[in-house]
Protein backbone atom coordinates (compact mmCIF):
# COMPACT_ATOMS: atom_id res chain seq x y z
CA UNK A 1 0.00 0.00 0.00
CA UNK A 2 2.73 2.66 0.74
CA UNK A 3 3.98 1.56 -2.66
CA UNK A 4 1.12 2.47 -4.29
CA UNK A 5 0.67 5.86 -2.16
CA UNK A 6 4.04 7.05 -3.18
CA UNK A 7 3.60 6.69 -7.01
CA UNK A 8 0.26 8.41 -6.61
CA UNK A 9 1.70 11.01 -4.80
CA UNK A 10 4.83 11.61 -7.34
CA UNK A 11 5.71 14.62 -8.92
CA UNK A 12 4.83 15.36 -12.48
CA UNK A 13 6.33 16.92 -15.15
CA UNK A 14 6.03 18.32 -18.99
CA UNK A 15 8.18 16.67 -20.58
CA UNK A 16 6.42 18.09 -24.22
CA UNK A 17 4.03 20.98 -25.79
CA UNK A 18 2.20 19.92 -29.21
CA UNK A 19 -0.94 20.44 -30.86
CA UNK A 20 -3.57 18.31 -29.42
CA UNK A 21 -3.67 15.53 -32.25
CA UNK A 22 0.17 15.21 -31.76
CA UNK A 23 -0.15 15.40 -28.39
CA UNK A 24 -2.12 12.55 -28.35
CA UNK A 25 0.60 10.84 -30.47
CA UNK A 26 3.27 11.08 -28.27
CA UNK A 27 1.23 10.02 -25.44
CA UNK A 28 -0.04 6.66 -27.36
CA UNK A 29 3.96 6.03 -28.20
CA UNK A 30 5.22 6.61 -24.40
CA UNK A 31 2.02 4.03 -22.94
CA UNK A 32 2.85 2.28 -25.68
CA UNK A 33 6.21 1.54 -24.17
CA UNK A 34 5.36 1.40 -20.34
CA UNK A 35 5.49 5.27 -19.39
CA UNK A 36 1.23 6.68 -18.08
CA UNK A 37 1.05 9.99 -19.67
CA UNK A 38 -1.32 12.74 -19.49
CA UNK A 39 -2.70 15.53 -21.28
CA UNK A 40 -3.26 18.77 -19.85
CA UNK A 41 -3.79 22.15 -20.28
CA UNK A 42 -6.48 22.56 -23.66
CA UNK A 43 -7.24 26.74 -22.72
CA UNK A 44 -9.69 28.28 -24.75
CA UNK A 45 -9.60 31.89 -23.36
CA UNK A 46 -6.10 32.60 -25.57
CA UNK A 47 -6.47 29.56 -28.07
CA UNK A 48 -3.72 31.58 -30.18
CA UNK A 49 -0.98 31.43 -27.96
CA UNK A 50 1.01 28.17 -28.72
CA UNK A 51 2.03 25.19 -26.14
CA UNK A 52 -1.18 24.70 -24.23
CA UNK A 53 -1.37 21.31 -24.92
CA UNK A 54 1.28 19.34 -22.58
CA UNK A 55 2.24 16.07 -22.35
CA UNK A 56 3.45 15.08 -18.38
CA UNK A 57 4.63 12.14 -16.97
CA UNK A 58 6.28 11.03 -13.67
CA UNK A 59 9.23 12.31 -13.11
CA UNK A 60 11.05 9.38 -12.39
CA UNK A 61 10.02 8.29 -16.22
CA UNK A 62 11.48 11.51 -17.47
CA UNK A 63 15.31 10.07 -18.75
CA UNK A 64 13.17 7.25 -20.13
CA UNK A 65 10.92 9.24 -21.74
CA UNK A 66 13.35 11.42 -22.98
CA UNK A 67 14.95 9.26 -24.95
CA UNK A 68 12.14 7.71 -26.83
CA UNK A 69 11.21 11.36 -27.48
CA UNK A 70 14.37 11.91 -29.17
CA UNK A 71 13.24 9.32 -31.91
CA UNK A 72 9.76 11.15 -32.68
CA UNK A 73 10.15 13.61 -35.54
CA UNK A 74 7.13 15.09 -36.35
CA UNK A 75 8.37 17.09 -38.38
CA UNK A 76 8.86 13.87 -40.92
CA UNK A 77 5.65 13.68 -41.21
CA UNK A 78 5.47 16.68 -43.69
CA UNK A 79 8.66 16.15 -45.55
CA UNK A 80 12.04 14.88 -44.22
CA UNK A 81 14.31 15.77 -47.64
CA UNK A 82 16.77 18.62 -47.10
CA UNK A 83 17.27 20.07 -50.43
CA UNK A 84 21.42 21.15 -50.95
CA UNK A 85 20.51 24.64 -52.50
CA UNK A 86 20.21 27.34 -50.15
CA UNK A 87 17.65 29.55 -51.26
CA UNK A 88 19.04 33.29 -50.88
CA UNK A 89 15.93 34.25 -47.94
CA UNK A 90 16.37 35.71 -45.11
CA UNK A 91 13.55 33.83 -42.68
CA UNK A 92 12.24 36.47 -39.75
CA UNK A 93 9.35 34.13 -37.65
CA UNK A 94 6.91 37.03 -36.18
CA UNK A 95 4.32 36.76 -33.26
CA UNK A 96 3.39 40.30 -33.29
CA UNK A 97 5.07 41.41 -30.20
CA UNK A 98 7.72 44.23 -29.86
CA UNK A 99 10.57 42.27 -29.92
CA UNK A 100 9.65 40.47 -32.80
CA UNK A 101 9.68 44.01 -35.01
CA UNK A 102 13.44 44.18 -33.52
CA UNK A 103 14.03 41.06 -35.53
CA UNK A 104 12.10 42.33 -38.93
CA UNK A 105 14.68 45.47 -38.41
CA UNK A 106 17.52 43.26 -38.50
CA UNK A 107 16.19 40.76 -40.94
CA UNK A 108 15.65 43.20 -43.57
CA UNK A 109 19.25 45.25 -43.20
CA UNK A 110 20.72 41.99 -43.35
CA UNK A 111 18.72 40.82 -46.36
CA UNK A 112 19.70 43.97 -48.30
CA UNK A 113 23.55 43.32 -47.50
CA UNK A 114 23.63 39.62 -48.66
CA UNK A 115 20.66 40.81 -51.58
CA UNK A 116 18.02 38.58 -50.28
CA UNK A 117 14.26 38.67 -49.97
CA UNK A 118 12.85 38.41 -46.45
CA UNK A 119 9.57 35.82 -46.26
CA UNK A 120 7.82 36.94 -42.82
CA UNK A 121 6.13 34.08 -41.03
CA UNK A 122 3.83 33.31 -38.27
CA UNK A 123 2.63 29.91 -37.21
CA UNK A 124 -0.79 30.02 -35.49
CA UNK A 125 -2.37 27.45 -32.91
CA UNK A 126 -6.14 26.39 -32.88
CA UNK A 127 -6.45 23.59 -29.79
CA UNK A 128 -9.09 22.34 -31.01
CA UNK A 129 -11.79 20.60 -28.34
CA UNK A 130 -13.55 17.91 -29.12
CA UNK A 131 -15.95 15.77 -26.66
CA UNK A 132 -14.11 13.40 -24.35
CA UNK A 133 -12.51 11.36 -27.40
CA UNK A 134 -10.95 7.51 -26.00
CA UNK A 135 -7.34 7.76 -26.08
CA UNK A 136 -6.01 6.51 -29.54
CA UNK A 137 -9.20 6.78 -31.57
CA UNK A 138 -9.48 9.40 -34.25
CA UNK A 139 -11.81 12.29 -34.25
CA UNK A 140 -13.62 14.87 -36.19
CA UNK A 141 -13.01 18.43 -36.69
CA UNK A 142 -16.78 19.42 -34.82
CA UNK A 143 -18.91 22.64 -36.31
CA UNK A 144 -17.76 24.54 -33.27
CA UNK A 145 -13.93 23.88 -33.86
CA UNK A 146 -14.16 24.81 -37.35
CA UNK A 147 -15.39 28.18 -35.79
CA UNK A 148 -12.43 28.52 -33.37
CA UNK A 149 -10.31 27.82 -36.43
CA UNK A 150 -11.70 30.67 -38.36
CA UNK A 151 -11.49 32.84 -35.89
CA UNK A 152 -7.66 32.01 -34.95
CA UNK A 153 -6.95 32.53 -38.40
CA UNK A 154 -8.77 35.66 -39.35
CA UNK A 155 -7.05 37.17 -35.76
CA UNK A 156 -3.43 36.72 -37.45
CA UNK A 157 -4.46 37.57 -41.08
CA UNK A 158 -5.12 41.06 -39.84
CA UNK A 159 -2.42 41.15 -37.28
CA UNK A 160 0.02 40.20 -40.37
CA UNK A 161 -1.47 42.86 -42.42
CA UNK A 162 -1.12 45.27 -40.00
CA UNK A 163 2.78 44.17 -39.66
CA UNK A 164 3.00 44.28 -43.14
CA UNK A 165 1.58 47.99 -43.58
CA UNK A 166 3.63 48.70 -40.33
CA UNK A 167 6.77 47.99 -42.63
CA UNK A 168 6.05 49.28 -45.65
CA UNK A 169 5.14 52.88 -43.83
CA UNK A 170 8.95 52.11 -42.54
CA UNK A 171 10.23 51.41 -46.33
CA UNK A 172 8.91 54.45 -47.46
CA UNK A 173 10.18 56.72 -44.55
CA UNK A 174 13.59 55.02 -45.19
CA UNK A 175 13.91 53.55 -41.41
CA UNK A 176 13.87 49.70 -43.00
CA UNK A 177 15.74 49.32 -46.17
CA UNK A 178 14.13 48.74 -49.50
CA UNK A 179 13.55 45.09 -49.88
CA UNK A 180 11.32 42.32 -51.33
CA UNK A 181 9.07 40.63 -49.09
CA UNK A 182 6.70 38.07 -48.30
CA UNK A 183 4.55 36.73 -45.74
CA UNK A 184 3.67 33.18 -44.77
CA UNK A 185 0.69 32.24 -42.09
CA UNK A 186 1.11 28.37 -41.21
CA UNK A 187 -1.07 26.23 -38.41
CA UNK A 188 1.27 24.26 -35.71
CA UNK A 189 3.65 24.68 -33.31
CA UNK A 190 6.00 27.72 -33.94
CA UNK A 191 9.51 25.75 -33.57
CA UNK A 192 8.12 22.34 -35.53
CA UNK A 193 6.72 24.70 -38.59
CA UNK A 194 9.98 27.28 -38.48
CA UNK A 195 12.31 23.99 -38.29
CA UNK A 196 10.47 21.47 -41.23
CA UNK A 197 10.15 24.76 -43.56
CA UNK A 198 14.17 25.65 -43.20
CA UNK A 199 14.78 21.34 -44.10
CA UNK A 200 12.51 22.21 -46.79
CA UNK A 201 13.54 25.46 -48.26
CA UNK A 202 16.73 26.04 -46.71
CA UNK A 203 17.32 29.96 -46.20
CA UNK A 204 20.35 31.77 -46.21
CA UNK A 205 19.94 32.44 -42.38
CA UNK A 206 16.96 32.62 -39.71
CA UNK A 207 16.46 36.39 -37.86
CA UNK A 208 14.62 35.48 -34.11
CA UNK A 209 13.65 38.26 -31.68
CA UNK A 210 14.10 37.11 -28.05
CA UNK A 211 13.51 38.61 -24.51
CA UNK A 212 17.04 38.28 -23.43
CA UNK A 213 17.76 38.34 -20.03
CA UNK A 214 13.77 39.43 -19.14
CA UNK A 215 12.94 36.23 -20.30
CA UNK A 216 10.87 34.97 -17.19
CA UNK A 217 8.55 31.55 -17.43
CA UNK A 218 10.39 29.08 -19.18
CA UNK A 219 9.02 25.87 -19.59
CA UNK A 220 10.68 22.70 -19.37
CA UNK A 221 11.10 23.04 -22.75
CA UNK A 222 12.64 26.43 -23.55
CA UNK A 223 11.20 28.85 -25.77
CA UNK A 224 11.05 28.51 -29.51
CA UNK A 225 14.23 30.30 -30.29
CA UNK A 226 16.11 27.81 -27.89
CA UNK A 227 14.72 25.24 -29.55
CA UNK A 228 15.19 26.33 -33.69
CA UNK A 229 18.77 27.08 -32.80
CA UNK A 230 18.94 23.42 -31.26
CA UNK A 231 16.71 21.97 -34.29
CA UNK A 232 17.73 23.48 -37.51
CA UNK A 233 21.18 23.49 -39.81
CA UNK A 234 20.39 27.27 -40.97
CA UNK A 235 22.54 29.86 -39.26
CA UNK A 236 20.08 31.87 -36.68
CA UNK A 237 20.58 35.49 -35.19
CA UNK A 238 18.88 35.79 -32.22
CA UNK A 239 18.39 39.77 -31.42
CA UNK A 240 17.58 39.77 -28.21
CA UNK A 241 14.83 42.63 -27.34
CA UNK A 242 16.77 45.17 -25.29
CA UNK A 243 19.74 45.15 -27.76
CA UNK A 244 21.31 48.44 -29.01
CA UNK A 245 22.65 46.97 -32.48
CA UNK A 246 20.36 47.39 -35.60
CA UNK A 247 22.21 45.46 -37.69
CA UNK A 248 25.25 44.06 -38.99
CA UNK A 249 27.16 47.51 -40.43
CA UNK A 250 27.05 48.62 -36.87
CA UNK A 251 29.11 45.89 -35.50
CA UNK A 252 32.78 46.78 -35.15
CA UNK A 253 33.61 43.47 -32.27
CA UNK A 254 32.78 40.18 -32.69
CA UNK A 255 33.26 37.46 -29.84
CA UNK A 256 33.57 33.87 -31.99
CA UNK A 257 33.61 30.95 -29.47
CA UNK A 258 35.69 27.91 -29.76
CA UNK A 259 36.67 23.93 -28.72
CA UNK A 260 39.08 23.64 -31.44
CA UNK A 261 36.89 21.55 -33.16
CA UNK A 262 37.33 21.11 -36.84
CA UNK A 263 33.53 22.23 -37.52
CA UNK A 264 34.47 25.81 -36.43
CA UNK A 265 36.68 26.40 -39.48
CA UNK A 266 33.31 26.21 -42.03
CA UNK A 267 31.03 27.70 -39.22
CA UNK A 268 33.40 30.64 -39.36
CA UNK A 269 33.48 30.56 -43.26
CA UNK A 270 29.81 31.06 -43.20
CA UNK A 271 30.36 34.21 -40.29
CA UNK A 272 32.26 35.49 -42.44
CA UNK A 273 29.92 35.63 -45.63
CA UNK A 274 27.56 37.95 -43.42
CA UNK A 275 30.17 39.89 -42.33
CA UNK A 276 32.36 40.57 -45.41
CA UNK A 277 31.09 43.89 -45.85
CA UNK A 278 32.26 45.51 -42.98
CA UNK A 279 35.14 45.65 -40.97
CA UNK A 280 35.10 44.15 -37.94
CA UNK A 281 37.28 42.87 -35.60
CA UNK A 282 37.21 39.17 -34.44
CA UNK A 283 38.29 37.92 -30.72
CA UNK A 284 38.78 34.39 -31.34
CA UNK A 285 38.26 32.78 -27.63
CA UNK A 286 38.13 29.94 -25.43
CA UNK A 287 36.71 29.00 -22.17
CA UNK A 288 38.11 27.30 -19.56
CA UNK A 289 37.49 26.96 -15.81
CA UNK A 290 41.80 26.92 -15.51
CA UNK A 291 44.61 28.12 -16.91
CA UNK A 292 45.75 25.94 -19.77
CA UNK A 293 48.66 26.82 -21.08
CA UNK A 294 47.93 24.56 -24.28
CA UNK A 295 45.14 26.40 -24.58
CA UNK A 296 46.67 29.60 -25.41
CA UNK A 297 48.79 27.65 -27.76
CA UNK A 298 45.69 26.53 -29.53
CA UNK A 299 44.27 30.00 -29.74
CA UNK A 300 47.53 31.35 -31.37
CA UNK A 301 47.75 28.64 -34.10
CA UNK A 302 44.06 29.52 -34.97
CA UNK A 303 44.48 33.02 -35.29
CA UNK A 304 47.76 32.49 -37.54
CA UNK A 305 45.51 30.14 -39.77
CA UNK A 306 42.73 32.37 -39.73
CA UNK A 307 44.99 35.09 -40.72
CA UNK A 308 46.47 33.36 -43.94
CA UNK A 309 42.54 32.34 -44.51
CA UNK A 310 41.45 36.43 -44.18
CA UNK A 311 44.11 38.68 -44.20
CA UNK A 312 42.36 41.57 -44.63
CA UNK A 313 40.80 40.84 -41.07
CA UNK A 314 41.84 42.18 -37.65
CA UNK A 315 41.53 39.60 -35.01
CA UNK A 316 42.52 38.67 -31.38
CA UNK A 317 42.60 35.91 -28.95
CA UNK A 318 41.88 35.75 -24.98
CA UNK A 319 41.52 32.90 -23.69
CA UNK A 320 37.93 33.88 -21.14
CA UNK A 321 38.77 32.64 -17.20
CA UNK A 322 35.49 30.65 -16.10
CA UNK A 323 36.02 31.83 -12.56
CA UNK A 324 32.56 33.42 -11.88
CA UNK A 325 30.49 30.95 -13.74
CA UNK A 326 30.26 30.37 -17.72
CA UNK A 327 27.69 33.09 -18.44
CA UNK A 328 29.15 35.99 -15.92
CA UNK A 329 32.57 35.12 -17.69
CA UNK A 330 31.54 35.55 -20.97
CA UNK A 331 29.42 38.55 -19.86
CA UNK A 332 31.92 40.54 -18.36
CA UNK A 333 34.36 39.86 -21.28
CA UNK A 334 31.47 41.29 -23.57
CA UNK A 335 30.67 44.49 -21.24
CA UNK A 336 34.87 44.89 -21.14
CA UNK A 337 35.78 44.29 -24.65
CA UNK A 338 32.16 45.94 -26.38
CA UNK A 339 31.14 42.87 -27.87
CA UNK A 340 28.17 43.86 -30.50
CA UNK A 341 27.56 39.90 -31.08
CA UNK A 342 28.76 36.12 -29.87
CA UNK A 343 29.21 34.05 -32.79
CA UNK A 344 29.59 29.94 -32.14
CA UNK A 345 29.35 26.44 -33.88
CA UNK A 346 26.97 24.46 -32.61
CA UNK A 347 26.58 20.41 -32.85
CA UNK A 348 23.22 18.65 -32.64
CA UNK A 349 23.05 16.92 -29.08
CA UNK A 350 19.99 15.17 -27.83
CA UNK A 351 16.91 16.53 -25.80
CA UNK A 352 18.41 14.82 -22.72
CA UNK A 353 21.54 16.47 -22.94
CA UNK A 354 20.15 19.93 -24.02
CA UNK A 355 17.56 19.60 -21.05
CA UNK A 356 20.62 18.85 -18.50
CA UNK A 357 23.20 20.46 -19.45
CA UNK A 358 22.41 23.06 -22.00
CA UNK A 359 24.90 24.85 -24.56
CA UNK A 360 26.44 27.97 -24.24
CA UNK A 361 24.21 29.00 -26.93
CA UNK A 362 20.76 28.45 -24.94
CA UNK A 363 22.50 29.29 -21.80
CA UNK A 364 23.10 32.90 -23.09
CA UNK A 365 20.31 33.58 -24.66
CA UNK A 366 17.90 33.85 -21.57
CA UNK A 367 21.10 35.89 -20.21
CA UNK A 368 22.38 38.07 -22.12
CA UNK A 369 21.30 41.29 -24.38
CA UNK A 370 24.00 40.55 -27.00
CA UNK A 371 22.65 39.28 -30.34
CA UNK A 372 23.94 35.77 -31.53
CA UNK A 373 24.51 34.15 -34.35
CA UNK A 374 24.44 29.97 -34.10
CA UNK A 375 25.91 28.25 -36.64
CA UNK A 376 25.03 24.33 -36.46
CA UNK A 377 27.97 22.02 -37.10
CA UNK A 378 27.98 20.14 -40.91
Amino acid sequence: MEKDHKQHDEKMVTVAIHTYEKAHILKSILEEEGIPAVIHGIKMIEPVIPGNVRVRINESDLPRALRIIEEVDFTSQVENREVNEIKKEILVPVDFSDYSLSACEFGFRLARDLDCEVKLMHAFFTPFYPASVPFGDSFTIQPADKTIYQDVKSKTEKEMKHLVSKIEGQITTGILPEVSFQTLLVEGLPEEEIISYSRKIRPTAIVMGTRGRNAKDLDLIGSVTAEVMDGCRTPVFAIPEGTQVRGLAEMKTIVFLTNFQEREFKAFDIMMQFLKPYPVKVYLTHIAKKEDVWNEIRLSGLQNRFAELYPHLQTEYRLIDQNIGLEESLEKFVKEHQIDMISLSSSRRNIFARMFNPGIARRMLFHSDTPLLVIKGM
